[in-house]
């Protein structure tokens, strides 16, 4: 059994996270966490909402509202909508809670005690005359001076995806009253960065990191690392420790990436075990994991960790960092103010979780981005849900009830050779999933599955057992036996990605009675479950039509707007 940390990128809590966010992070983290739960693993999967980002801070502005407010309700909303996507956090907590607060303020103290890696310079920040105030990154916007795009943000560039400067904008301006900004010196403290180029080399060495993400590294390296500021002037955030900077918070993202180590500290102070968290990351048996769209590599590839060495502290370094592409919405990005795209809490007012899971498991953008739309959303669900898993589960328990007078009991030893060998085909293809999930290429283990149930479909087309049972009941057993191996192996192969549907499958079937009806990876013999007694025997799916969602996505829009 391996102790794994798993995480997910954590959403701003400024809005509500779209397609895009869910399977860039979110939801590809929670098939990771199930199946490693699956196969005996002891999993511990956090993360929380990022709510000392300025966009929080601009919204609650043009809201007139305080912002501790709005986070609270946003927290809520965002919370809310994860377990509505059955999203199996053990802690999905908050970047304002106490427990992240105290960690974040140690760790920093120890690095400053350390008087090696924490400096102070006099930064130039934009400063907005008409406001009188300093403003943070994101309260900036201007021109990209890579890709010249017109609307980019003081701390990185939407278009080309490059961190910035805020001070290296062309044309800045204020993103609450419009009006231009000056520069102005103010002081700050900063993480001496390069001085881990030569750690974080030796770990990108020895690391067992995605090719993007190492190549992505490298690259960084190359152009030569810089120091990272820590503080901000901002009354919104954490209260920066360091001696005279008492006015100053920590930077949103020198402060949201410390949420890995703190959730986990503050899921096992609620269990009453407040050092069982060392175990998980400093115990170097154990293992972390990071899902994270493309433009994050940086944070967590290199930014994440030297922090944590340069506390002194021996904590484990990245085991996998699970980077993804970016998901469009049929050509374009998604974008709410021009209603391209869907958000998670429409989706979900539009069909159940499982729809949504399973299809943008299978569209993952693991090798390049991939464009996603109502098309491409309908062909996976009516073709590989329902015509080929939910059809082949649905014919194979009726087959219990017709064939078996609702009482299936068989022996592998009574198969014939060729049908014995179909299960063991299923089992062998069964371990290449199990490999595919292992090495986070979940694309690929998606349409795996979806063979393991068309292979078995097309048996049941190929022996028609409807039509066999007429003159050799026994033969239509064995081809029973054969489907019902396969179905069980099928409910423990989609638990990681829809849940609710395959403990549909299990239920309807009666399967994994050992473990009350909830999949174990490894349980793959259909003997242990006899005699198998189908109840409640319905279709798990229905067929979706594009033009009818869309319809009803500008209703539901217009009826809130």
């Amino acid at each position: 059994m391996t102790k794994w940390v798993v995480t997910s990128a954590w959403p701003y809590s400024s809005d509500i996270p779209h397609l895009g966010n869910m399977i860039g992070s979110v939801l590809s983290a929670d098939v990771f966490a199930r199946f490693n739960r699956l196969i005996g693993n002891d999993v511990v999967f956090v993360s929380g909402s990022d709510e000392h980002g300025t966009p929080l801070e601009v919204e609650a502005l043009k809201r007139g509202i305080p912002v501790r407010e709005l986070a609270d309700i946003n927290h809520g909303r965002i919370s809310d909508i994860f377990k509505s996507w059955n999203i199996s956090y053990d802690n999905y907590t908050r970047t304002d809670s106490e427990a992240h607060w105290r960690f974040t303020r140690e760790l920093y103290t120890q690095i400053y005690n350390n008087d090696a890696y924490i400096f102070t310079q006099i930064e130039r920040i934009h400063y907005c005359p008409h406001d009188q105030r300093f403003l943070p990154d994101r309260f900036v916007e201007g021109t990209c001076p890579f890709c010249n795009f017109e609307r980019a943000r003081g701390d990185q560039c939407d278009n080309c995806g490059r961190p910035l400067d805020a001070e290296r904008l062309i044309n800045a301006y204020c993103v609450i009253c419009k009006n231009p900004t000056v520069l102005r010196e103010t002081k700050q403290w900063f993480f001496d960065l390069p001085k881990m180029s030569d750690y974080i080399s030796d770990f990108l060495a020895r690391a067992e990191l995605s090719t993007n993400v190492i190549k992505f590294c490298r690259a960084w390296i190359k152009d030569g690392l810089r120091p990272r500021s820590i503080t901000r002037d901002s009354k919104w955030g954490i209260k920066a420790p360091f001696p005279g900077a008492e006015d100053k918070t920590i930077y949103v993202w020198m402060d949201a990436v410390l949420g890995y180590v703190s959730a986990v500290i503050e899921y096992f102070e609620r269990r009453g075990t407040p050092e069982k968290w060392k175990e998980f990351w400093l115990d170097p048996a154990s293992k972390t994991s990071f899902f994270i769209g493309k433009d994050n590599i940086p944070f967590h590839a290199i930014i994440l960790p030297s922090l944590l060495r340069a506390s002194g502290q021996k904590y484990n370094e990245p085991n996998l960092i699970s980077s993804t592409e970016f998901l469009n919405f049929e050509g374009q990005k998604f974008s709410k103010s021009r209603r391209v795209g869907i958000w998670t809490d429409e989706a979900l007012e539009l069909l159940p979780a499982d729809y949504w899971r399973f299809a943008l498991i299978s569209l993952r953008p693991e090798a390049g981005d991939v464009n996603f739309g109502w098309d491409s959303f309908s062909e996976k669900v009516n073709n590989d849900l329902n015509d080929t898993i939910g059809n082949f589960v649905n014919r194979t328990l009726v087959g219990v009830s017709r064939f078996a007078d609702n009482r299936f009991e068989f022996s592998l030893g009574d198969l014939p050779e060729d049908y014995s060998e179909l299960v063991t085909v299923a089992q062998n293809r069964h371990i290449d999933i199990k490999n595919l999930f292992e090495k986070v290429e979940l694309q690929a283990a998606c349409r795996a599955i979806v063979s393991q149930g068309y292979d078995a479909n097309k048996f049941l087309s190929t022996t028609e057992p409807w039509k066999v049972v007429k003159e050799d009941k026994t033969k239509a057993l064995q081809i029973l036996f054969v489907a019902l191996s396969s179905l069980k192996l099928l409910a423990s192969e989609l638990y990681s990605i829809i849940p609710e549907t395959s403990l549909k499958i299990t239920s309807q079937a009666g399967i994994f009675k050992k473990s009350n009806g909830v999949p174990i990876w490894d349980d793959v013999s259909l003997e242990d479950d006899l005699p198998i007694v189908s109840k409640d025997v319905h279709p798990i799916f229905t067929k979706v039509n594009p033009e009818e969602l869309k319809k009803k996505l500008e209703i539901l829009r217009a009826d809130k707007a």
